[in-house]
């Protein structure tokens, strides 16, 4: 093979064949050189590709050239050696790649991002049409386009290049997995539950279950992490935290309902621990006998001084938010440090009348099992200590903030649940291994000579408890909350380390609500909420979710009441997480192949019970906050689910949908047919479904929820261009049967003629079972004036789909389906109209600018004057064009075009069923007639039959209807379908044909045979003799038809079948002409004389 452009290309010792060139289209082959790489390692192009007006640009840099290269993209300067020399040549370039010349561009991950992406711009590969058809010659590239590729700005889109810009000029501030994930879940994890609740906790359970219970809600959130980290590192993972994973997984139904109460959960969280904090403070102010004003009222002074203080720590930014949780997370580690240092300082006498006594194995002996006091149980101190270990989503709340969410989200949460875990278990231990269960704090207390003992285990430290059986008593693990003050080396630092609990907590919860809510808010879930979305600064904080997360929160402060609502709170976290377990169940259920976690330690049964047992706790914590929270997402889900939000984030339930629906497909394939569960499953030649509405409309009047419907088209024409318009049209014209609420599924084909592209959707549509069995065709109304080739192929169609046994319904009303025309005026109509709109607001910004500058806008007073009677013309101009095509519009074609959306008064549906064809004919009104919009309409039957058998015809009819229980209104037996029509209805027949009959006949043998030749569609004399009693029959009907069904609502009426090769197309359209001629709407039905009804059950 040879290669013109690069004849070299093999024999260069020193090219290698992966390597990368630009080659010029019309630069000379023998000017084309490749420089010696030396020892250097061979570089590969990185390519751009722009659509803008089709331009394309190559850029390369060469070897030895990469860093220029990257010193230009990173900041633009340009520098002698920057690009190569042809980067700005303004003729086409492709290039060489792999040793051929191609347009094919190396793999890049510009390619794959998404528009507006924020850690890149998304560029455009060539289209495979670009690739596939013929090289196009002398494409231009403009220099402002090489220079915005040459930069890394695709030309997709400006918000692209603007949020990169806004980027580049501010600098986001992003954090590790430390400062990030880690950081932020140990202290949200880390609560006052450690200091003033652990103690009770183990006091209660005793070690082994309270070891037991720590490891169960570990269980829960560890499973909760390791989901949460597959679904984080299934793709890139913006802000939203538990929102974004949930509805990017799940959908927006079940991510909308949960954003929304996860927000608020968090909101209210912050009121929970500012409390907790207040009420550590107004203690110590009760303690020193300063009080304020009384307890409640000091609660919430000091309440709203903190959240104001944290709030302005969060506007301040994500930065200083970060610095601040930093110092607090070495307050907290250093109070749990003074409480493992406290518990080896040897106790004093007031420490051991209180109840410790430093590590001693007979309390860890008696503490090991449990003594459950005041109704309490197992589930019940469970259901205390669970919010201890929730907080593990703090993390991934700020996802958006981070530098690499998908390592950073995994790392940071399951080390921060594995060190938190471990405090949890080693404080419950350290406490319950060095004080007892019970003490008085009475010095005075101790065990004297001769004196019985309990046989506790403070008898044997030399301590009489004995009393604290039969009287309360204030110290020991049962009684006493501030256990850990007492036992560690500094008191006040176990304060501090309350106070970082609490505030760290907070703060946490403070900034998490905002940045959920405001993902919430972009996707425009909630149709009323875009004003939240709106962020400011460097980091695009969420300004007004700060403001009113605080107005939450000091509601909460100021008038909740907590302890009602906390339980509300815990289970609106268990919730959320219940449902990122099962959104990586369902994505690993959904087998899609874009479920590629990297993060591979997940398994979808774990996750699938971490979800039921998110639930379970839900129950144990508080049964009915657990109904109330099932209850709000429930109503949530469905309020989502109603208003469809215009979102497609590929979700798992979407994959779920594809793969039930290929397996009940596939199941359906093993199901036998029986006519107990035959529906007609129509294939409805509509062409594009917008221009013949009515069409489509009838058609499914009678498979809505019922049977198949497809909307066919076919493309005529050069197969490019068909090709193009077809691959175009296809999702615009299937979200039109969407929008409008059609039932229905588009197919198109390209085709050299019309009946080629129907055999072909006869035989290639459907799926398995799901194929059509009945043909809808629209009467051909002009088919006198058509060429005899769309008259050949309208019948070659009807013939085709009797061959592959389809039914056939033809349907005409007297208006015509086709209302393209009235389409195309409605379009231009709304185009000027939106002239007429963009003028308007020109004059108004005019009239505004002229009336900022004052005196000097009155001189200029001419020109707007001048404008406002361009205006007024515009407008008359428009009136009148309006005016026009008023008188133009065929007001009755428009009306008949939606005939069929409109309830149908009381009337009859006409069936002249005069031929069995399986029961097609007589099935279609059934089914019409049980549809909300045609319920009115009543069935009318006629049949032919013999004057002498009037009666037992009827009586043979109805037991035929009612042994298949289809109701009718009457029955009506007509003897004369085959006497003779009335000269009139002949004659008007006879003129009708007159031009396309071949009338050999009168002329010579030869003549009529050249005749017969030239004209091989015209009707003979001889076809029409044959078939004189059948077009006489034709004929005939149209006249009782207009007897006895002028006025029904619709009538359905059996389809004449045209014998192939001995009736002519002409002949058979002049009778479904002359049968359906000045009629109510009329479908002519003609089954494939297979069974569709049976009586048997």
């Amino acid at each position: 093979m040879s290669m013109n452009n690069a004849p070299n290309v093999f024999l260069d010792p020193n090219a290698n064949r992966f390597q990368v060139n630009i080659i010029n289209e019309d630069h000379d082959n023998n000017e084309t050189t490749q420089e010696d790489v030396g020892s250097d390692p061979p570089h590969y192009e990185e390519t751009s590709f722009t659509d803008e007006t089709h331009n394309r640009l190559r850029i390369s840099y060469r070897p030895g050239k990469r860093e220029l290269y990257d010193n230009f993209c990173q900041n633009g300067e340009k520098t002698e050696a920057s690009l190569h020399p042809y980067d700005t040549h303004s003729k086409m370039y492709y290039l060489q790649t792999f040793g051929h010349n191609t347009m094919d561009p190396v793999p890049k991950i510009d390619y794959y991002r998404n528009t507006g992406s924020v850690s890149g711009n998304k560029l455009n590969r060539p289209s495979l049409l670009e690739i596939h058809e013929q090289l196009a010659k002398n494409i231009a590239v403009s220099t402002g386009s090489a220079e915005r590729v040459v930069n890394g700005e695709s030309t997709t889109g400006d918000e692209t290049a603007v949020s990169k810009e806004e980027e580049n000029k501010t600098g986001f501030v992003k954090f590790g997995w430390v400062k990030g994930v880690l950081v932020r879940c140990m202290l949200n994890i880390w609560g006052v539950m450690l200091f003033i609740r652990l103690s009770w906790i183990v006091g209660q359970a005793g070690i082994g279950l309270g070891v037991i219970i720590i490891l169960l809600a570990t269980m829960v959130t560890s499973i909760t992490g390791l989901s949460t980290s597959a679904i984080a590192t299934n793709g890139f993972v913006r802000g939203g935290g538990a929102y974004y994973l949930i509805s990017r997984s799940l959908g927006p139904e079940f991510g909308g309902s949960i954003g929304l109460i996860f927000a608020f959960a968090n909101a209210v969280a912050v009121a929970m621990y500012v409390v907790g904090f207040a009420e550590t403070v107004v203690e110590l102010l009760k303690e020193s006998d300063t009080l304020m004003v009384d307890e409640s009222n000091d609660i919430r002074i000091i309440g709203t001084i903190t959240v104001v203080c944290l709030l302005g720590i969060s506007v301040a930014g994500m930065e200083w938010e970060a610095k601040a949780q930093v110092i607090l997370l070495i307050v907290l580690l250093v109070a749990i440090a003074n409480f493992f240092i406290g518990t080896v300082i040897p106790t004093n006498t007031e420490k051991k009348a209180r109840g410790f006594f430093n590590y001693q194995a007979s309390i860890f002996a008696e503490n090991f099992g449990p003594d459950f006091r005041s109704g309490e149980g197992f589930f019940s101190v469970f259901a205390i200590f669970f919010p201890a270990a929730t907080g593990i989503l703090a993390g991934a709340n700020i996802s958006g903030d981070l530098k690499d969410p998908q390592s950073a989200i995994p790392q940071g949460t399951m080390l921060a649940i594995l060190i938190t875990t471990i405090a949890y278990i080693a404080v419950a231990i350290c406490a319950a291994s060095c004080v007892v269960r019970d003490a008085t704090g009475n010095v005075n207390d101790t065990i004297v000579p001769g004196m019985s003992c309990n046989g506790s285990s403070a008898c044997g430290l030399g301590y009489d408890f004995s009393r604290c059986a039969s009287q309360p008593c204030d110290y020991g693990l049962m009684n006493n909350f501030q256990v850990m003050s007492m036992v560690s080396g500094f008191g006040p630092l176990i304060t501090a380390g309350i106070f970082s609990a609490t505030l760290s907590s907070a703060l946490a919860s403070l900034v998490s609500a905002p940045k959920v809510f405001q993902a919430l808010c972009k996707d425009n879930v909630y149709k009323g909420l875009e004003f939240f979305a709106k962020g400011y600064g460097k980091n695009n904080e969420p300004i007004r979710g700060y403001v009113l997360t605080f107005v939450i929160a000091m509601a909460f402060i100021l008038i909740a009441e907590l302890n009602t609502i906390a339980p509300i709170i815990s289970n609106f976290f268990l919730a959320s997480y219940a449902l990122i377990n099962f959104s990586c169940f369902h994505a690993s259920y959904a087998k899609s192949p874009g479920w590629r976690p990297a993060f591979r330690y997940y398994n979808m049964w774990v996750s699938l019970f971490g979800a039921l047992l998110c639930c379970g706790v839900m129950f144990v914590i508080n049964w009915w906050a657990a109904l109330i929270t099932y209850a709000i997402e429930l109503f949530l889900y469905i309020y989502v689910t109603y208003k469809k939000p215009e979102v497609n984030w590929g979700s798992s339930t979407q994959a779920l949908y594809f793969v039930n629906a290929l397996d009940s497909a596939l199941a359906l394939t093993t199901v036998e047919d029986h006519v107990k569960n035959f529906r007609p499953q129509c294939l409805a030649l509509t062409g594009a479904p917008m221009v013949r509405p009515a069409l489509l409309d009838i058609t499914h009047s009678f498979t809505k929820n019922n049977g198949l419907c497809i909307c066919c088209e076919v493309y005529m024409g050069p197969r490019k261009l068909c090709v193009k318009e077809m691959n175009s049209g296809m999702e615009k014209k299937q979200a039109w049967l969407t929008k409008n609420k059609r039932k229905a599924f588009y197919a198109a084909v390209a085709a050299d003629s019309f009946r080629d592209g129907v055999k072909s959707l006869l035989q290639a549509s459907g799926l398995g079972r799901m194929k059509p069995n009945t043909l809808v065709i629209g009467f051909k109304k002009d088919w006198r004036s058509a060429p005899a080739t769309q008259v050949e192929n309208y019948v070659g169609i009807i013939h085709d789909a009797f061959d592959f046994e389809l039914g056939v319904i033809i349907i005409r009303i007297s208006q015509g389906f086709d209302i393209s025309q009235v389409l195309q005026v409605q379009e231009e109509l709304e185009k000027l109209e939106q002239e007429r709109l963009a003028l308007e607001a020109t004059i108004k910004e005019n009239d505004f600018e002229e009336g900022k500058r004052g005196i000097c806008g009155f001189f200029k007073k001419a020109s707007t004057l001048n404008i406002s009677k361009h205006e007024t013309k515009k407008e008359s101009t428009i009136n009148t064009i309006q005016s026009m095509h008023v008188g133009e519009f065929n007001q009755r074609l428009i009306e008949a075009s939606t005939q069929f959306r409109k309830k149908q008064g009381k009337g009859t549906i006409d069936i002249w069923w005069l031929f069995d064809d399986g029961g097609l004919t007589i099935l279609i009104p059934y089914i019409l007639t049980i549809r909300k919009k045609w319920k009115n309409c009543k069935l009318r039957i006629f049949t032919g039959g013999k004057v002498n058998r009037i009666e037992e015809e009827k009586l043979v009819m109805a037991s035929l209807l009612s042994k298949f229980r289809i109701k009718f209104a009457d029955i009506n037996i007509i003897c004369d379908i085959n006497i003779k029509p009335n000269k009139e209805s002949w004659k008007f027949f006879e003129e009708m044909i007159e031009p396309y009959r071949l009338h050999e006949s009168c002329k010579d043998i030869t003549t009529a045979e050249k005749l017969k030749r030239e004209s091989p569609w015209k009707i003979t004399d001889a076809e029409l003799e044959a078939f004189k009693e059948k077009s006489y029959r034709q004929v005939r009907l149209n006249e009782l038809l207009q007897e006895h069904s002028r006025a029904a609502n619709l009538i359905v009426l059996s389809l004449p079948v045209a014998r192939k090769g001995a009736v002519s197309d002409y002949l058979y359209m002049a009778w479904l002409e002359i049968l359906s001629k000045n009629l109510p709407p009329i479908l002519m039905v003609r089954g494939n004389h297979k069974n569709v009804l049976t009586f048997y059950s």
